[in-house]
């Protein structure tokens, strides 16, 4: 095989492989049985950095959340010795059993990375969390081991996150897509939240978006 030919076949196989993370076998709707549960300002609430005005790290304009944070900023409590946030904590359908989904569309702006848009919080020790969703240098990616969605700044995605407890299984689901079925880990409570949660080589500025947030449970 000559050198050209051996070239343009491993350009090939690597188009083949993005064409294959970027794409699926036809969208589906993963919230299909599930029931969408009520859902206002009633159910969650903001976290962010405690020294600082709501208003200066969080807005809601015309149906979408703002939520931004700096790498400078206090963590969310005096006590606490985590990293700057501003999140939107979901309240009230705490979780320990069942089947469970967070649906919603997001935006992250180019420069966010070193951050988590999405978690689900409650784990066993030593971990705290069943899921993050974090953006590293454009790319989305489960915790810091699989890159999801390669260019995700700029532009709006749907997301659902599917969490069977019993089952100890995470779906990630973007655009209607699968990405990744993850293995839980463990935990007696389990919540939803998503904004912005400063992670390592986190940037200065650290902003996402959401809108069209729902909480759906599985029927019994």
């Amino acid at each position: 095989m000559t050198s050209f030919s051996s070239t343009f076949l491993q350009f090939a196989i690597l188009q083949f492989l993005l064409y294959k993370l970027l794409s699926c076998e036809g969208p589906k709707d993963p919230s299909k049985g599930f029931i969408s549960l009520p859902f206002n300002t009633s159910f969650y609430h903001i976290q962010k950095p405690y020294d600082v005005p709501v208003d200066q790290r969080y807005k809601f304009v015309d149906g979408v959340h703002y939520l931004w944070v700096f790498s400078t900023d206090k963590p969310h409590t005096p006590t606490s010795h985590t990293k700057p946030r501003t999140e939107i904590g979901i309240q009230g359908y705490d979780y320990s059993s069942g089947v469970w989904q967070f649906e919603g569309d997001f935006y992250v702006p180019s420069g966010t990375s070193g951050v988590c848009i999405m978690q689900v919080f409650g784990a066993t020790a030593p971990h705290a969390t069943t899921l993050m969703l974090r953006v590293y240098n454009g790319s989305l990616f489960y915790y810091t081991d699989s890159v999801l969605v390669p260019s995700v700044c700029d532009k709006w995605f749907h997301l659902n996150v599917v969490h069977d407890v019993l089952a100890a299984k995470v779906k990630v689901f973007i655009d209607g897509c699968l990405k990744i079925v993850a293995d839980g880990r463990g935990g007696t409570s389990h919540t939803f939240k998503c904004g912005v949660y400063a992670q390592n080589e986190d940037s200065y500025r650290m902003e996402s978006r959401w809108k069209d947030i729902e909480i759906l449970k599985i029927r019994d």
